[in-house]
């Protein structure tokens, strides 16, 4: 992807992007227009300081010189984008800001005397270039599993092909004896493997601490980096098991500082060799637990009729097979990450988790799904409001997006810390509460709005999703009504869980 944009501030709306880009491995490159040398530290209008604009948020920086129409300088701006492009795919891919002077005359205006770029190249000019990534070192790893009492955790992932790559973990997992804790955005929720064990209500099951204590691992395997559970995180660092990360990337991805080797490699490339310990009450504690677990969340979502939760778990019992789905930052992410099951339906995850902002929620689920199959965003109303001007691309837009929007009016994630309690300042600060009407929003925009009456009505809305155009289909709740009922459910389910389990 390319983003160009003018001179002066304009580059730094482009942060929040980069920042995401970056912390994803996302390749991009940035050209920002900029005032020739001359113009800058002098006042000029639209001028500002835009080297190394975005600091340590990209992969390179580079600044071509101001345009000249001779054959030597489009040599050099050939081999200088060409670089670019490069640096950009990787071998850790990431974005490349490109700071592009010009002088006046801006406007394409002839003349004579000058030979124009069409004059000076040819196919020839760019024929040894091609579209082709940058190769990455496929190396196998082996690693022997020591110890029966090891967990693979599946951390967020965005693989080419998902199948190989649930069926690559599937195999490393039936190798070890080993179970899978399998993060929703790893794409082994919609891809649960033929082979290994799927672990998906691991925040529930590990909530109970007699259970906790009793599922202490000695080994974990990271794929990729740690999951959206900060129960699991932290009974991970709990356990000071050893840590074996697996990534391609250079960067340090192990955030618990825990007893941790980081090897470079992709998951398909891993191999397990030998097998584990004979015993195997570990993983079948697990197994015992996944199933426990699941009936207990699924009775759950049934129970509370409009519980904004349930909302996630009818979308992965209704989308089609397949669809392009885009999971918002905050309570979205959390309650996909706590509902949805293991299953085949290959939806194909998106998610900006790098930096876990919400910044361009909309841009972005706007920008996977155009020219692509019908998709559908999940989000939060404060998600959703922080990038409403990203609806301004919808007359170019090519394609299909249902938004089911959450409508708690405020920041429901703030209710599950302890800020909640203090009131001033939490609601006015922390909560952020607001007062749109969604369905006008929607109106200015030419967006279909639709109130949805329950969960039964979201599943019939969505089961079969429009070829084009955008619609709003907005669900209505009471956010602290929901967090006291995760807070008291997710209690009582989870003691519930232990007492059948009585590890």
């Amino acid at each position: 992807m390319v983003l160009v944009c003018t001179s002066g501030s304009a580059g730094a709306h482009y942060l929040p992007a980069l920042i995401e880009a970056h912390e994803s491995e996302i390749p991009l490159l940035v050209l920002t227009a900029d005032r020739p040398p001359e113009m800058r530290a002098c006042s000029s209008g639209q001028t500002i300081d835009q080297q190394k604009l975005f600091g340590d948020h990209i992969a390179a920086y580079l600044e071509l010189g101001v345009p000249e129409a001779s054959l030597e300088r489009l040599r050099y701006v050939r081999q200088t984008l060409a670089h670019a492009w490069n640096r950009a795919l990787g071998p850790v891919a990431g974005p490349v800001h490109l700071n592009v002077p010009f002088r006046d005359p801006l406007a394409p205006i002839a003349e004579p005397a000058v030979p124009s770029a069409a004059e000076l190249i040819d196919d020839a000019f760019f024929a040894h270039l091609t579209p082709e990534p940058v190769a990455k070192t496929q190396a196998t790893y082996w690693q022997r599993a020591n110890t029966a009492r090891g967990l693979m955790v599946a951390g967020p992932a965005s693989p080419r092909d998902p199948r190989a790559y649930a069926a690559a973990v599937g195999r490393l997992a039936a190798a070890s004896g080993w179970p899978i804790l399998a993060d929703v955005l790893s794409t082994l929720r919609t891809h649960r493997p033929e082979e290994g064990h799927v672990v998906t209500t691991y925040d529930l099951i590990l909530r109970d601490e007699r259970t906790a204590q009793a599922l202490l691992p000695r080994q974990v395997i990271c794929l990729g980096g740690w999951p959206t559970s900060k129960v699991l995180r932290a009974f991970i660092e709990r356990s000071q098991a050893e840590i074996l990360m697996v990534s391609l990337s250079d960067q340090n991805r192990d955030a618990l500082h825990g007893k941790t080797r980081q090897i470079y490699a992709a998951v398909e490339a891993l191999a397990i060799q030998g097998s584990a310990l004979p015993e195997e009450s570990y993983q079948r504690q697990w197994i015992e637990a996944e199933k426990a677990g699941r009936q207990a969340l699924d009775s759950m979502v049934q129970r509370q009729p409009g519980f904004e939760g349930a909302m996630a778990w009818t979308l992965a019992q209704a989308l089609p097979h397949g669809t392009p789905f885009f999971v918002a930052g905050s309570m979205p992410v959390r309650d996909v990450e706590y509902f949805w099951p293991a299953n085949r339906g290959e939806q194909h995850f998106a998610f900006n988790r790098g930096a876990n902002g919400i910044d361009g929620t909309l841009s972005t689920a706007l920008g996977w799904t155009h020219r692509n199959r019908p998709g559908v965003l999940l989000t939060g109303d404060l998600a959703l409001l922080h990038d409403t001007n990203g609806a301004l691309i919808l007359p170019k837009f090519k394609g299909s997006l249902t938004i089911v929007l959450i409508n708690n009016r405020g920041g429901g994630i703030f209710e599950h810390l302890p800020i909640a309690s203090f009131d001033p300042p939490f609601e006015d600060y922390f909560a952020t509460p607001q007062d749109i009407d969604f369905a006008r929003w929607a109106a200015t925009y030419g967006i279909e709005h639709v109130d949805v009456r329950s969960e039964t009505h979201l599943a019939d809305l969505v089961r079969t999703l429009p070829l084009s155009g955008v619609r709003l289909l907005e669900i209505k709740t009471n956010r602290k009504a929901d967090a006291a009922y995760r807070k008291r459910e997710f209690a009582r389910l989870a003691a519930e869980v232990g007492r059948q389990l009585n590890l």
